[in-house]
């Protein structure tokens, strides 16, 4: 049976006590667990976020980026090595809240382009980076999931057939792959088919509406999502991932103009939505 989550996002970047009002709400809308991103840069506040969570008995994941400054392909050796100091931070706050899976677009940099075709050595450089990363993850009982992007925000990583090319390549236990069906919805034929390609190694899944806002309230076709993901017996976390401009530097960081949906109605109307959806799907019921 999978496990449903709801990614923080929709409210801040930077977790911080602030929020635990907000995940004890979850908790009570009858949510598996949170998705946070690791913006705060006191490990403390992670700590304080895992006794919450032991308390409340949620789970969590855990989502980055990475910047140009630590662009785990760029031919600079030096920058590459920042990307990987910079995986490894996120996977010791990764352990601080009682997380044990990493995901997020740190393949690259997140909306760093050349304006140039891709080199295959880009790809060598990522999967260099993710191997290293990977057996950091390892000593720390941590699965890394990189994602594919859409077209906008990055360029090495669009499809699920170039991202099982990234983590075949990278060849590590501890790296595998996330499933977005908001990137999907952009970059892929069909979703079925984006899954079918991805099923060997796929670990996350972010369930994600076509403009970020209430899961059901446009025109992603979740049933076909999530029939197609039991199919291939995928059971692990399926995380609600909305955004909206509570948080207005990262709003603005991400593009997100306007408001989608209000936070609450994308995770109150969401869950209903959802569970009923994974039910339909074939999944049982717990």
């Amino acid at each position: 049976m999978p496990k449903l989550g709801f990614n923080l996002l929709a409210w801040t970047a930077s977790i911080s006590d602030d929020f635990f009002p907000h995940i004890e709400r979850l908790k009570k809308i009858g949510y598996d667990g949170i998705e946070i991103c690791n913006g705060a840069q006191d490990p403390a506040a992670y700590k304080r976020l895992k006794k919450l969570l032991g308390d409340l008995n949620l789970g969590v994941t855990c989502v980055t980026i990475v910047g140009a400054d630590a662009n785990p392909v760029s031919p600079d050796a030096a920058i590459r090595a920042k990307g990987l100091d910079a995986i490894k931070w996120n996977i010791d706050r990764t352990v601080d809240c009682g997380a044990k899976l990493l995901c997020g677009p740190f393949h690259s940099a997140f909306a760093t382009f050349t304006r140039a075709d891709i080199n295959p050595d880009e790809y060598k450089r990522s999967a260099e980076i993710l191997r290293a990363a990977g057996d950091y993850a390892k000593q720390a009982g941590v699965i890394l999931c990189p994602e594919a992007l859409n077209r906008f925000e990055c360029y090495l990583c669009n499809t699920m057939a170039q991202l099982r090319m990234l983590i075949e390549l990278t060849d590590h236990p501890n790296v595998r792959a996330m499933y977005d069906t908001h990137h999907a919805n952009t970059e892929e034929k069909t979703f079925a088919g984006a899954i079918r390609t991805i099923a060997p190694v796929l670990a996350h899944v972010h369930l994600s509406e076509n403009d970020r806002g209430t899961p059901g309230s446009g025109h992603i076709n979740f049933r076909e999502n999530l029939t197609t993901l039991r199919e291939v017996g995928y059971d692990g976390w399926m995380t609600i991932e909305a955004f909206s401009r509570s948080d207005p530097a990262f709003a603005n960081a991400i593009n997100v103009w306007r408001e989608f949906s209000p936070a609450w109605d994308i995770a109150e109307s969401g869950y209903t939505f959802l569970r009923r959806e994974i039910a339909a799907a074939g999944y049982p019921i717990a």
